[in-house]
């Protein structure tokens, strides 16, 4: 498969350097190292797929233009949109041309989070009670100084957009009642401390991200009728380590199943070749993912920015 990087920025290079040889060409408008300014520039016949690595604003426009002409598309997270009707647009383009739309959330394929979604299904834990996850990096200085990335409702469409998709990867769909219980905007002009719950859910959950915890850390605890289960840290910021254990009745300690990793974040590679996957046998695109986390992260962003 022929690919081009649209956006050649951090996540952009990320992109080129999985794709490889297969990576023929790459679209920036500021990047000098770019091949390409725009992305009408780029011969239609010399590529497959677009690797979508831009700002949430052109999205629209890139991938309409991308979609309409048969061209298959992964694009970063979220895919944002000026309305549902958008969204809803870009689906049917995407099938009326059968062209895959697929919207990148890497952590789905960090090994700790497939192991916890394995362990919920399979019903070991019994009822689960709670999840809580904290998601935390120390770029409060980055996106202050950004041209772009600090405005909005700020680390909430950025780090709340992963854990609230991580939420449906574990437990499917769910009540979108999610309610702003903080919103903090401690060195930035947009929201850089944000916690979400949802207490009409089944589990009850909770969600803190931040830009200001200076050691990049991820931890979640789901505590459930026949035990409990827990990530600490992800493999790029390793060592990472996946908890879970069996309740003992009526109390004592209970014996646990521990796995630590150490190694290279896996989940670019893991999740380029699950595109192609889906180019290979032709996935209709399917955005009520995207449609739902557009909807609930809109209405909880313009609640932090009221």
């Amino acid at each position: 498969m022929r690919v081009i990087v649209v956006g050649l920025g951090v996540q952009g290079y990320k992109r080129r350097r999985v794709a490889g040889t297969e990576c023929v060409a790459t679209v920036d408008p500021v990047n000098p190292e770019a091949d390409f300014r725009a992305i009408e520039e780029v011969p239609l016949s010399s590529y497959d797929a677009a690797l979508c690595c831009i700002p949430d604003e052109p999205k629209r426009e890139v991938l309409s233009w991308l979609l309409g002409r048969g061209k298959h598309v992964l694009v970063e997270k979220p895919l944002w949109c000026p309305s549902d009707s958008d969204l809803a647009g870009l689906e049917a383009l995407a099938r009326a041309n059968r062209a895959v739309c697929y919207t990148a959330y890497n952590h789905r394929f960090e090994p700790h989070f497939v192991a916890l979604r394995d362990v919920v299904a399979s019903g070991r834990l019994g009822r689960i009670y709670s999840c809580r996850m904290f998601y935390g990096n120390g770029t409060a200085r980055l996106v202050r100084d950004s041209a772009w990335r600090d405005q909005g409702a700020g680390v909430l469409p950025d780090l709340g957009s992963h854990l609230l998709d991580t939420c449906r990867f574990w437990f499917g769909e769910l009540a979108g009642d999610f309610r702003l219980a903080a919103c903090n905007r401690f060195e930035n002009a947009a929201p850089d401390h944000v916690v979400l719950t949802n207490e009409a859910s089944s589990p009850r959950i909770e969600l803190e991200m931040t830009l200001l915890m200076w050691r990049n850390h991820f931890t979640c605890d789901i505590l459930a009728e026949g035990g409990s289960a827990h990530i600490d840290s992800l493999c790029k910021w390793g060592p990472s380590s996946f908890t879970v254990r069996t309740r003992v009745l009526p109390s004592g300690r209970p014996p646990e199943e521990a796995v630590t990793l150490v190694r290279d974040d896996p989940t670019w590679a893991l999740e380029y070749q699950h595109f192609k996957s889906l180019v290979a046998a032709g996935q209709p695109a399917d955005l009520t993912t995207d449609r739902w986390l557009q909807a609930t992260l809109g209405r909880l962003g313009a609640e932090a920015l009221g």
